[in-house]
Formats: structure tokens, sequence, C-alpha cells
């Protein structure tokens, strides 16, 4: 008896602790905590356009993961009409209601994690973001703007605003994003399937401005992958500069809007199983401990 309460408190002790919704005046957001919260690098990870702190969590599983390699997680909420579910964030060109009433995400974001820090003793000065499509616009908005801070960022397909918002540091980038994401396409220009009718820029913009503080001297090197029969493939590049890693390409070729690995039981062609973006994307933030 003795050993399997040992045994019990031992896991106990390992295993992340649920989800606690925090309120930050008339938003919100969701933190997942590791077993050993204090000084916990931090994740933000933020939905896409009509989501959902909650949604994305569940599809992507990122939560889960991230957690059990150490982080906390937060899911922060974009914003929305009074009793509106379907959320999303400014990145200046893109989306909805954020968008179009210009709600200033970046100091909202920045307060997320101010309170973080102090409520739960996570590092505040250890801040990684991701997100998808609208969120991965307003991740790499974040990012750009918040240099000094920001760790390492990883957008999944959704392009920012370079046009509107120059990266103004070095800051090591992960890219993922499909070719035949016709809701944000690879080459720029408006989504046929996008619900906004936004002019998004291209994934090799962005590719250059986040390599833009970088200067020149650049090697890069690309490996693909196509070991399964989906239709789709996978290309990996990276940018190096005096031999680290200063930004991955990971273009998946056939691919749609999905994230690689998440639930998307609505999309039949497009979902590639060739990668999974959770472990790439902490592969990719371990790199920047």
């Amino acid at each position: 008896m003795r050993l399997l309460a040992f045994l019990l408190t031992c896991l106990a002790l390992s295993m992340p602790v649920a989800a606690e919704i925090v309120r930050l005046g008339d938003r919100f957001y969701s933190i997942d905590l590791p077993a050993n919260p204090k000084g916990a690098p931090l994740i933000l990870a933020l939905h896409g356009g009509g989501g959902d702190p909650d949604q994305f969590a569940s599809s992507s599983g990122f939560g889960r993961d991230a957690t059990n390699a150490g982080y906390a997680v937060i899911f922060p909420a974009g914003s929305g009409r009074r009793g509106e579910r379907l959320l999303t964030w400014n990145s200046g060109y893109c989306c909805g209601y954020a968008a179009r009433w210009n709600v200033d995400d970046i100091a909202f974001l920045e307060k997320v994690v101010e309170d973080a820090a102090a409520r739960f003793g996570v590092a505040g000065d250890r801040v990684y973001l991701t997100g998808m499509s609208n969120g991965s616009m307003m991740a790499e908005t974040f990012a750009a703007l918040n240099p000094a801070l920001v760790r390492a960022v990883a957008g999944v397909a959704g392009t920012m605003d370079v046009a509107r918002y120059p990266v103004k540091g070095r800051v090591p980038a992960l890219i993922i994003h499909g070719t035949a994401d016709q809701n944000v396409p690879y080459d720029g220009g408006v989504g046929s399937s996008s619900l906004s009718r936004t002019d998004f820029a291209s994934v090799d913009a962005v590719v250059r401005a986040f390599l833009r503080p970088w200067g020149g001297a650049l090697a890069t090197a690309t490996r693909r992958i196509d070991r399964r029969d989906d239709g789709t493939s996978v290309a990996m590049t990276d940018y190096r500069k005096a031999g680290d890693i200063v930004l991955r390409l990971i273009t998946v070729e056939g691919g749609g809007h999905q994230w690689p690995g998440g639930r998307k039981a609505r999309m039949t062609e497009g979902k590639t199983k060739e990668i999974d973006a959770n472990t790439e994307i902490l592969r990719f933030f371990a790199l920047f401990p």
C-alpha cells in the first residue's frame, strides 16, 4: 500500500495541471500549466478567425504536448460582439470584428503575459508564440513588434501584414503553409474560400521580412519528406546564420488550410499526414531555450 501511495504521488507530481480560465476585463485566457509551473517558459497559442481558445486547444491538442514538454501554454481569446463566440484578432489587414474596430491586441497580449507571470509564476521573459490562420498573423505581428521579448515564433497557415508591420529585430521564425491553401494563398492575394476579401501577403514576403534583420551571408538547405500516400509532400528549408538556424520554412506541397496533425474532420483534400505541427513547433522552440 505504501508503494502504491508513493507511485500515485509521483504520478500526480509529473502530470500537467488542468486548464484554468482567467478573466481580464471583458476578455479572457485559458492556461495549461506543466507539473512545475514556476519559471516555466510560456507559449501563447492563438486561435484562428472565427474560433476560440477551447476550440483551438481541442482541435490542435497543443496544450497537452507543450505542457508535457515543460511549457506553460496560454490560449488567449480574440474579440467579437458581446456574447459572440466567433472571435478574431486585429493583425492589420485582417480579420473581422477585431480589425474593423481596431482592437489593440498587441496591448492585450502584453497584458496576458504580465498577468500570467504574476499570477502563476511562469517566465514572462521567456515567451514563444504560435497560431493558426488569423492567429498566425497575430502571432507573427506580435513577434515582429516585440523582438526583445519573444524567443521564437511559429505561424501556421497565416501571413502577417508585412506592408504595415516591419520586423523590428531578430526573431527566429518557423513558417508552416500549404501550397493549396484556398483561405490564405501561399503566393498571396485573395483566397477563393476566405471569408475575408483581404489581399494577403505571400509566404515569401513573410520569410523575407523575418530574414531581413539577420543581414546577409545566410546559408540554406532543403530536405524533402514524402512518406505517406496522402497527396501531399513537404519541403523543409532551413536558413542559417553562422551555422545557427534563424528561420525554418515548411512548405506542404498540396496542403490545404489546416494545422498538420490537428483535427479538421470536414477537410477531404489537402490534409497532410507527412508532419505534425505540434512536434515541429516544439522541436523548433527547443532550439531557442
